[in-house]
């Protein structure tokens, strides 16, 4: 039996070992009657714990072994005796924020229809942030009429309540979206805003859902995506991002809201100095290509070390030995892997075709600077 679709909130309940077997993969064993969730439509499975007198075992994951009505097995961290009275205790936190992001879902996904007749073809309520995927592209200004609607209906405090069907009786109830499975339906209704099939756990009221944020959207599969958290884990995202804020708006002398405009500001400052940076180095390898070209082995800045390499390939009857006092170096030409090799002694490192770049030991530079090497 299937405790938690009758009551989301318990988080304790007696059961005894009816399967319990071990393999290679892990511990394994289903119960007589359950409230762990077993991961489905996307809701992650419960973990939690079994006590009884073999002592305490954590439950892992559950999981189905026939959709909907199959047996639900309890992945464990130990194996239980088959046959054993047990108590189970879920993980209340997890299990509240996956009701949290489910209810969500269900409330956003009337919103969206309701706003934009955007129609949901699946959801991955798996982690904090959670998705909503759409039939059609949505567009921005109805995105944000839907998260408007999703949070009224969180205001209103709607009941939420779950109810079993027959397959008959189905076109008596507007469904948002056809059910999957067949037979009993459970049927979950958040007052007269929405209502659709489901076999997941939910809140008692609409209110317990909120906030709900939309985050963002992108195209996907001819259709969108939409981004969004809720409850608890939207008033962390709101936290660690005003948090943020704060810290940016103390460097900047302002206030959380004003640091747009500072940020851009510095934007603009970094792209000059970008430029101008470029435009030294340009002129920094013109520089000291003439010399490059004399001495053939030359200890150059490691930011132009890539671009006189690049300069110097046209010359490919030279051999040429490019290094940095940081230890990277450049070697092309027709003795460029002779080179290598005798640079490997000193602890080089290398590869590459035309050009044969790496590294050595900082302490290195100076012994490995000898023009001999490519004469």
């Amino acid at each position: 039996m299937r405790l938690y679709q009758w009551d989301g909130y318990a988080t304790r309940f007696q059961a005894q070992v009816v399967r319990a077997w071990s393999e290679e993969r892990g511990h394994y064993a289903v119960l007589s009657q359950t409230l762990f969730y077993p991961e489905s439509g996307g809701q992650p499975a419960d973990t939690g714990v079994l006590r009884g007198e073999f002592g305490e075992v954590r439950v892992l994951h559950v999981y189905e072994e026939e959709k909907a009505f199959g047996d639900v097995v309890h992945v464990l961290s130990h194996p239980v005796p088959e046959g054993a009275q047990v108590e189970g205790e879920i993980d209340w936190e997890r299990r509240f924020r996956h009701m949290q992001r489910h209810t969500a879902q269900h409330i956003l996904s009337q919103a969206l229809l309701r706003a934009g007749g955007y129609h949901t073809i699946s959801v991955s309520p798996d982690s904090a942030v959670c998705t909503v995927d759409l039939e059609e592209e949505p567009e921005e200004d109805k995105l944000r009429q839907a998260e408007a609607l999703a949070n009224f209906a969180v205001y209103a405090d709607y009941p939420v309540e779950a109810f079993w069907v027959t397959e008959e009786e189905l076109a008596q109830y507007p469904l948002r979206r056809p059910p999957k499975v067949q037979g009993q339906v459970r049927l979950v209704r958040i007052g007269d805003f929405d209502l659709a099939a489901c076999g997941g756990t939910h809140l008692k009221t609409s209110a317990q859902a909120g906030p709900i944020k939309v985050l963002k959207w992108e195209r996907y599969k001819g259709g969108g995506r939409v981004y969004f958290v809720a409850g608890w884990e939207a008033l962390e995202d709101y936290h660690a991002k005003h948090a943020l804020l704060s810290r940016l708006a103390l460097g900047f002398s302002t206030n959380p809201l004003g640091v747009e405009k500072p940020i851009q500001k510095l934007q603009e400052e970094l792209y000059t100095l970008k430029g101008e940076n470029q435009a030294l180095k340009e002129a920094l390898v013109e520089a000291l290509l003439p010399r490059a070209l004399e001495e053939r082995a030359l200890l150059v800045p490691a930011s132009v070390l890539g671009e006189l390499a690049k300069r110097l390939l046209s010359w490919s009857d030279k051999t040429f030995f490019l290094l940095s006092p940081e230890g990277r170096f450049a070697l092309l030409g027709p003795k460029r892997m002779e080179v290598l090799e005798g640079l490997k002694a000193l602890g080089a490192k290398g590869g590459g075709k035309e050009v044969v770049q790496g590294a050595l030991p900082k302490e290195k530079v100076a012994e490995a600077l000898d023009p001999k090497r490519v004469s």
